[in-house]
């Protein structure tokens, strides 16, 4: 597909190289990772190499120092591939996104040049086991030791990379009195050893139950993490104890923000793969003499899909730019992670149903896609609740 591209020469030249890396790399092996469950090493080594753990982190800590708007685009070839393998990065790129907002100098040179070349992963940590929507409901709690070290208790749920990850920027209540709720709730880095259930020495009490067992998005483990007397320096809160203390309710929010034009990235990315099969597999595909692709129901199916894709594209690509241009983009972001994901569910179904009764049968790619579309619905929040945000947004910006 020729499309006009309003792509710089570098964009141009990255995504190349990672659409390359996805057709050779991911498209080839999703399959057995995702039957198998099985984090993909091999393909997380190679992405170490092409530098895709520090696309945004400045160039002086050793990354690439790109925008927003390339890291979407980056994120929507890698979707097109396997969602798992954006999940990898994604929570990653949070991370380094919080440092560069948020952290003191100290906390920037001490983690950045390590996540950038991916020797350390990170992943981040809002959710809890009775809590959905409502973040500020929050129970897992930090209370000050006579050392001056903090003590984490509590249980967090809903952690992509929970287990390979070496730190975790977690949200605590750090004041239970504070009036609005928001304003007793701090982020800490809580560092611990990837790839170990059990931590012990000096991240004792930070423990990783076995991942959850998940309908797709398999391959990259989602687990709960248990935090039972875990001990956290008071330099570990985001921006120092000073800056960052009760601040992190903000900080988080700031950082969904990107997060939710990273997962409109993903249903692109979906959205875009299940409109190519559907391409390839309804002009190859006959009945009644000719390919399905020429009957009516096919070509109108195709249309809409082709339409959604390109819109949820521009809508994502128009709040990652506005993000890069240093504006607020909450209801732009609000509406690209709605459209996007929405998008993605659509153009993936409507495959699904281009291949009848083949969409349902392990031997075609498209099985998979239906398993994996439908987390883009209620991750960074629900589309319900992407409505609430854009509503509220469109009434404080249009106050009469």
């Amino acid at each position: 597909m020729t499309e006009y591209s309003d792509k710089t020469d570098e964009q141009k030249a990255i995504t190349e190289m990672v659409r390359q890396f996805a057709d050779e790399q991911i498209l080839p092996n999703a399959e057995h990772y995702d039957h198998e469950d099985l984090f993909p090493e091999p393909i997380v080594e190679q992405m170490k190499e092409l530098g895709l753990f520090g696309v945004t982190i400045p160039e002086e800590y050793g990354g690439m120092g790109l925008d927003l708007t390339t890291y979407a685009m980056i994120v929507e070839e890698l979707s097109r591939g396997w969602i798992s393998i954006s999940g990898i990065v994604n929570t990653h790129f949070i991370g380094s996104y919080l440092l560069m907002a948020f952290g003191s100098d100290e906390q920037r040179q001490k983690y950045l040049p390590r996540m950038a070349t991916g020797e350390i992963r990170a992943a981040f940590s809002l959710s809890e086991p009775e809590l959905g929507s409502d973040v500020q409901a929050i129970k897992t709690s930090a209370v000050k030791r006579d050392d001056g070290a903090w003590e984490i208790n509590g249980q967090k749920m809903w952690v992509t990379n929970g287990l390979m990850s070496s730190l975790v920027f977690v949200l605590v209540k750090t004041d239970p009195t504070a009036d609005p709720r928001h304003r007793g709730f701090t982020c800490f880095i809580a560092e611990k050893e990837g790839g170990v259930e059990k931590n012990t020495g000096p991240y004792e009490g930070l423990n990783v139950p076995p991942k959850i067992k998940k309908m797709g998005y398999k391959g990259v483990e989602s687990t709960e993490l248990v935090f039972d007397g875990y001990r956290c320096p008071g330099e570990n809160i985001l921006g120092g104890e000073d800056a960052g203390l009760n601040r992190g309710f903000a900080q988080m929010m700031d950082a969904l923000e990107v997060g939710r034009v990273n997962v409109a990235a993903r249903g692109v990315g979906i959205a875009t793969r299940a409109l190519e099969l559907a391409l390839r597999y309804s002009q190859e595909r006959k009945t009644f003499g000719k390919a399905i692709a020429e009957h009516q129901a096919i070509l109108f199916k195709l249309a809409d899909m082709a339409t959604q894709v390109d819109a949820a594209r521009l809508l994502t690509l128009r709040a990652a730019r506005l993000k890069d241009a240093g504006e607020r983009s909450d209801l732009e972001a609000g509406m690209a992670k709605l459209f996007a994901s929405e998008a993605g569910r659509f153009c993936v179904e409507e495959c699904f149903r281009i291949h009848g009764g083949y969409g349902y049968s392990k031997e075609y790619e498209i099985e998979r896609l239906y398993r994996d579309a439908p987390l883009l619905l209620i991750g960074e929040g629900t589309s319900e609740i992407q409505r609430m945000v854009i509503g509220r947004k469109l009434l404080q910006r249009n106050k009469v």
